[in-house]
């Protein structure tokens, strides 16, 4: 999991403009990895961007990369 948690950490960095209150947590279960992603308040909307095409982008990467686990990941933007 910390691969992923990492993985999901260093996409966000790379969008926000406060790269320093990126913070990822996450539960995981025997099928199921849940990360949640909190962001500056003035970045939350870079991070989902248009229509959520960007935060669609990271699930579909983050989906990709899970694949070697044989766990589902479940990506969430808090609020």
């Amino acid at each position: 999991m910390d691969r992923l948690e990492n993985l999901l950490a260093f996409l966000a960095r790379s969008l926000v403009d406060e790269p320093d209150q990126v913070e990822v947590s996450g539960t995981e279960d025997e099928s199921r990895v849940d990360l949640e992603l909190q962001v500056a308040p003035d970045d939350i909307g870079k991070v989902i961007g248009r229509q959520g095409r960007t935060i669609r982008a990271i699930r579909t990467v983050m989906k990709a990369a899970s694949v070697k686990t044989g766990k589902r990941v479940n990506v969430e933007v808090a609020d």
